[in-house]
C-alpha cells in the first residue's frame, strides 16, 4: 500500500502556511491604527530597495554585455553555470520589492492628503509613469530615436497599477486589500482556463495577464513590445498599500518586525510545499536534474513572464525576513544603500543611459563598425545579437556603472530633501 504520510504531512504545511498568509495579511489589514501621521522616513524601507535598485543593475548590465545575453537563457539548466544562473536569479527580487515598496510609500503618502487629493495624485504619476517608460526608458534600452519598438516594462507596470491604486483609494481599505489578495492568489487559475488567443479580446488579456516579451505591431516595422503583465503586478502593490499601516508611527518597532517575519516564513513555506507538488502557481514544472545543485536551481527557477505566484511568495517571503532584519541596522554600507533607495526613479533612468553610453564606446573601442549598429534581429542599437564578453566585464561595468551613479543620487537627495517644488514628487 503506498505511504501516505509524506503527503499528508505536506497538506498539513500547505493548509499551515496558507492559513498564516492569509491571517498576517488580515491583521495588517484589521488593525486599527491611530490616525498619527508618519514624522520621519522608514529607513528599513530605503535600505531594501535601495539595494534591489542595486541589484537590478546587475541584471541589465547582463543583458548589455554579456555573450550569450540574447543567444541563451542564463536559467537554462542544459548551459548554464552556476554564477551565471545565481547572476539572473539574484536579480528575481528586484520587481516584486520595488512594488511592494511602491505601494507601501503610496500609503505613507497618502496620510498627508485627502483620498479625493491622493487619488489624483496616484492616476497622475501613474500616468507619467507610463509616458516616462514608453519615451525615456525606451529611449535609453535602444538608443533609437525613431522608436521602432516601445518597450513595456516594470515601470509601466508599475505606472498601471498605481493608476488602479489611485481608483481603487476612492472607495475602501478592504476593496483594496481583497481585490491584493485575489489578484495576488488567484492570477494562476488563468493557466487552466482557454482565454482569448486573437482580436482585441486577445491583445487585452495579453497586457493583463499574459505578456511575455510578446510583441504587438502598429504597423511595419513599428509596435510595443511587452514584457510585464499588469495585473498580477496590481496584486503586489495593493498587498503593498494594505501594508503600509504597520509603518506609521502608531505601531511598534518590535510588532512590525514580527509580522513582517511572520509574513515572510509564510509565504517561503507556501512556495515550498506548492513547488513541491507541481499542481498550481507556475506552469513549468521542477524536475530532478544531473545532480544536487541543478535540481535545487530548478526548484527555485520560477516563471517571471508572466510572473507566478510562486515567483512572488519566494522573492516576497525572503525579502520580507529581510526588511524585519534591517531594521535596527544603521552602518556605512545602510547609508550609502538609503541614498540610493531615496531616489530610486532618478536612479533607475540614468543607469540605462549611462550603461548603454558604456557599451557604445566598448563597441567601438573592441573594433565594431558602423554598419554593424543596428542588428535586425534585436531592438537594441550598439548591441549586435552576437557580441559581448564574459562574466566577469558584466561585473566590471555593474560596478562602475553603480559607482558613478552614487554621486548624483547622493546631490539629489540632498536638493529634494530642501525643495519643495511640485514636480518633485514625481521624480
Amino acid at each position: 500500500m503506498m505511504n501516505l504520510h509524506p503527503l499528508s504531512n505536506l497538506c498539513q504545511v500547505f493548509c499551515s502556511s496558507l492559513n498564516s498568509v492569509i491571517l498576517g495579511f488580515n491583521q495588517i489589514y484589521m488593525s486599527n491604527p491611530s490616525p498619527a501621521r508618519p514624522t520621519s522616513r522608514i529607513q528599513s524601507i530605503d535600505i531594501l530597495r535601495g539595494a534591489v535598485m542595486l541589484i537590478m543593475a546587475l541584471d541589465h548590465a547582463r543583458d548589455f554585455f554579456h555573450i550569450h545575453a540574447f543567444d541563451d537563457d542564463p536559467t537554462n539548466l542544459a548551459t548554464t553555470t552556476p554564477l551565471l544562473f545565481f547572476t539572473r536569479i539574484i536579480t528575481h527580487f528586484c520587481a516584486p520589492v520595488f512594488l511592494l515598496l511602491s505601494g507601501t510609500s503610496a500609503f505613507l503618502a497618502g496620510q498627508k492628503r485627502t483620498k479625493s487629493e491622493q487619488s489624483i495624485f496616484l492616476i497622475k504619476r501613474g500616468l507619467w509613469l507610463v509616458v516616462v517608460e514608453f519615451l525615456v526608458i525606451t529611449l535609453g534600452w535602444t538608443f533609437n530615436p525613431l522608436y521602432n519598438v516601445f518597450i513595456m516594462q516594470v515601470i509601466w507596470a508599475i505606472g498601471w497599477s498605481m493608476v488602479i491604486l489611485g481608483l481603487l483609494v476612492r472607495s475602501s481599505g478592504t476593496v483594496i486589500f481583497i481585490t491584493g489578495l485575489i489578484l495576488f492568489f488567484g492570477h494562476n487559475v488563468l493557466d487552466f482556463i482557454q482565454v482569448p488567443q486573437q482580436g482585441t479580446a486577445g491583445v487585452l488579456w495579453t497586457i493583463l495577464f499574459k505578456a511575455s516579451f510578446t510583441f504587438l505591431p502598429i504597423g511595419e516595422n513599428r509596435g510595443f513590445l511587452d514584457v510585464y503583465a499588469i495585473l498580477p503586478w496590481t496584486g503586489v502593490m495593493l498587498l503593498g498599500y494594505s501594508m503600509g499601516r504597520f509603518f506609521l508611527p502608531s505601531y511598534g518597532q518590535s510588532e512590525r518586525r514580527k509580522v513582517l517575519a511572520k509574513l515572510g516564513l509564510s509565504l517561503i513555506a507556501l512556495f515550498v510545499v506548492l513547488r513541491y507538488l507541481n499542481i498550481y502557481g507556475d506552469p513549468k514544472p521542477w524536475s530532478v536534474q544531473k545532480d544536487g545543485l541543478y535540481t535545487f536551481f530548478s526548484f527555485i527557477n520560477v516563471t517571471k513572464y508572466p510572473v507566478s505566484l510562486l515567483y512572488l511568495c519566494m522573492t516576497l517571503g525572503i525579502s520580507l525576513l529581510v526588511l524585519a532584519a534591517i531594521e535596527k541596522v544603521q552602518n556605512k554600507f545602510t547609508g550609502i544603500l538609503i541614498i540610493y533607495g531615496r531616489v530610486p526613479f532618478l536612479y533607475y533612468v540614468m543607469h540605462f543611459y549611462l550603461m548603454h553610453l558604456v557599451a557604445v564606446v566598448l563597441f567601438f573601442a573592441t573594433g565594431h563598425g558602423a554598419n554593424e549598429i543596428v542588428d535586425p534581429q534585436l531592438p537594441f542599437l550598439f548591441r549586435p545579437m552576437h557580441y559581448g564578453y564574459d562574466l566577469w566585464v558584466v561585473y566590471a561595468v555593474w560596478l562602475f556603472v553603480i559607482v558613478v551613479l552614487y554621486w548624483p543620487c547622493k546631490w539629489f537627495n540632498k536638493y529634494r530633501s530642501t525643495h519643495r517644488q511640485w514636480w518633485l514628487s514625481y521624480v
